[in-house]
């Protein structure tokens, strides 16, 4: 590519899998763009993440990263040519995802409470990707009422928003913080 630029956008339209131009407002491209949010949020998280935070924590986030160009690629493909895309996740993934979660829980132990988001800048940089990530499945939800998202998408992003709830708990437990409680979970305890 010569040039970055393609004046293909100029018109308020962009390119999407296949081919096809739609709006730059368009659910699809809201969703995927709240997952480049993300992505770059955790690239972030990633350039300032202390080295005492970690090597594991940093494989993790780096596959995080691998597998939300997969899952942008996939959001950026209607359904009805998905299976033409190469770009696929891994069939375990939300499986591998619910393992790091419950992993790490039991290193942070259970919190049966809302926390306030902060603590360290490396907690509050994790926390401000937990939120963009419940916008971005919250944009997916909505194309998937125009245009079916693949179930594997919206359940990864669903449990990768807890993963990065639990992983700055982590943090906060690392750097010797204390989990700033606001309210009991007291919606959760009823439900058992």
């Amino acid at each position: 590519m010569k040039r970055i630029y393609t004046r293909t956008g100029d018109g308020g339209t962009t390119g999407i899998h296949g081919g096809k131009r739609v709006a730059k407002d368009d659910i699809r491209i809201e969703a995927n763009g709240a997952l480049d949010e993300l992505n770059c949020h955790i690239g972030l998280i990633r350039s300032v993440m202390p080295a005492e935070a970690g090597i594991a924590l940093d494989a993790i986030l780096q596959s995080i990263q691998s597998n939300l160009m997969a899952v942008m690629s996939l959001v950026a493909t209607p359904s009805a040519e998905r299976e033409s895309n190469p770009n696929q996740l891994p069939d375990n993934l939300v499986e591998e995802t619910e393992a790091a979660i419950d992993s790490l829980t039991a290193q942070a132990g259970e919190s049966g409470h809302f926390l306030l988001p902060g603590g360290t800048p490396l907690a509050a940089h994790l926390q401000v990707a937990r939120a963009v990530c419940r916008r971005a499945e919250r944009r997916l939800w909505t194309l998937n009422r125009e245009d079916p998202v693949p179930e594997s998408v919206i359940r990864y992003i669903n449990r990768l928003s807890d993963l990065l709830f639990v992983m700055a708990r982590i943090e906060l437990q690392r750097s010797g913080f204390e989990e700033e409680r606001w309210k009991a979970f007291n919606y959760k305890n009823k439900a058992k």
